[in-house]
């Protein structure tokens, strides 16, 4: 569970008084709304504001394409968009007091006219979204002790919880969508059908893509920092290799174990409940590959080049294939003073993404000539059907046992405000994210790096 903004303890407990509170939110909305009628240059807003009975229309009708529409239930809403903007607009919608049919159309209309719509922007905003990001960049270490507690808060939330809405292999990160079998990126807009296998082909199809990409033959060891709840490394322990899986889960260190030993690999399928700057001494130079999925993310830009050098401390010397998969900033707008956000605050703390071609030149600044970049591949497009499925069971199964065992692990949750303001925690995620992949303002890349002269196919 995660703390709350400091904008946000202001509003919620009305430390600023009701005079003080009445013109923050008479002022926010004069702004926002003058922004919105300035600003929404493509598509169509339907702004419904029920506290003044106002419904207010900005932009120009799309053909073909409904309006976005939100419904602003509670005046704080102003107060809180005025005074954080998105991250403002996320803690309104967790706390019932925005509302819209279509979340993503709304953040489509933002990423569409963000250009534009800077006069939604306030002092306030500003300092703000600067302090954030200096904070992040002077004060997010990263530490050992504060990346157990970032993955505590991130992971540790229930497996069960996990299991409503993931793949059956347990698979957190983005699946690969096949024409043919899955009908593609846009299958499940297309088809209108519900395939409940879907997703699970999709998911076995990026773990056999990713050992591909790291070379995997059997007999080999390989190195995986961040095991998530162990599929990738069973699927590699069935192929015959030997698997050394990290994480500072506990959660996630019980299941993968109890799973591993299930499928009959727990002697292939070592656990270590540790951070990767603390691997054992004997690790050093025995590693066939190195895998990592969505994990660099947290390694935070203190410590980018520590990670590097121990990939590169831990692979064999003249064989060993590296594959990191990491959601990253496209270069338009990559910048390495990254601010507080809904996911960086909500999900990921301290989370600092990088770009497709700035970590290829962290990984040859940290261990010179070592490690060759071999292929970048763009999985973007690939995510907003991932997150569309996941949505789509989290609908589907938050409900009875599993709610039931979430308010016995966080008593906070009887409170059916804050079990509801927890769901759409996680309905705004899947929204958010999917607008940002969709429209390429968020990407993912895979990159593989191998050994000089380690040429994976004989071609003389």
């Amino acid at each position: 569970m995660h703390d709350k903004t400091w904008q946000a303890y202001i509003i919620d407990g009305g430390l600023l008084g009701g005079y003080l509170s009445r013109i923050l939110y008479t002022y926010g909305r004069s702004r926002i709304l003058l922004a919105l009628q300035t600003g929404i240059q493509i598509g169509e807003m339907v702004l419904e504001d029920q506290p003044s009975g106002e419904i207010y229309h900005f932009g120009v009708p799309a053909a073909g394409q409904s309006p976005a529409v939100i419904k602003i239930k509670d005046k704080k809403a102003w107060g809180r968009i005025f005074l954080t903007l998105d991250l403002g607009f996320s803690e309104a919608y967790m706390k019932s007091e925005v509302d819209s049919p279509d979340l993503k159309s709304v953040f489509d209309i933002w990423l569409n006219n963000r250009q534009t719509l800077d006069g939604i922007s306030s002092i306030a905003s500003a300092v703000s979204g600067y302090f954030s990001a200096a904070m992040i960049t002077l004060c997010g270490r990263q530490s050992i002790k504060m990346a157990k507690w970032n993955v505590e808060i991130a992971y540790d939330t229930s497996n069960d919880f996990y299991r409503c809405f993931l793949s059956q292999d347990m698979m957190y990160s983005c699946a690969l969508w096949d024409g043919d079998d899955d009908g593609g990126v846009r299958g499940d807009i297309e088809r209108h059908d519900s395939d409940v296998y879907a997703l699970e082909r999709a998911q076995q199809r990026k773990i056999a893509h990713i050992l591909s990409k790291a070379r995997v033959q059997a007999g080999d060891h390989i190195l995986e920092i961040g095991s998530g709840w162990g599929a990738l490394a069973i699927s590699a322990a069935k192929m015959g290799c030997t698997v050394e899986t990290v994480t500072l889960s506990s959660q996630q260190k019980h299941m993968v174990e109890a799973r591993a030993k299930a499928e009959g690999v727990e002697k292939s399928v070592h656990v270590h409940l540790t951070d990767y700057r603390q691997l054992p001494s004997s690790f050093a130079g025995s590693f066939d590959a190195f895998i990592s999925c969505e994990m660099i993310e947290a390694v935070g830009p203190a410590h980018r080049s520590t990670y590097f050098k121990m990939i590169d401390w831990a692979l064999k010397k003249r064989r060993g294939t590296v594959v990191i998969t990491a959601t990253s900033q496209p270069e338009f707008r990559f910048s390495m003073f990254q601010s507080n956000c809904f996911a960086r605050h909500y999900h990921w703390p301290n989370t600092f993404l990088p770009s497709a071609t700035a970590l290829p030149g962290w990984v040859q600044s940290a261990t010179p000539g070592r490690l060759v970049l071999v292929n970048l591949e763009d999985h973007n497009m690939h995510y907003p059907r991932t997150l569309r499925e996941w949505n789509r069971r989290l609908e589907l199964n938050f409900h009875g046992d599993i709610v039931e065992r979430l308010q016995k692990e966080y008593p906070q949750l009887n409170d059916l405000q804050n079990l509801e303001s927890f769901r759409r925690k996680w309905k705004y995620m899947f929204a958010y994210a999917e607008a940002g992949y969709a429209k390429g303002y968020t990407s993912l890349n895979c990159w593989t790096f191998t050994r000089p002269e380690n040429i994976g196919q004989k071609c003389d």
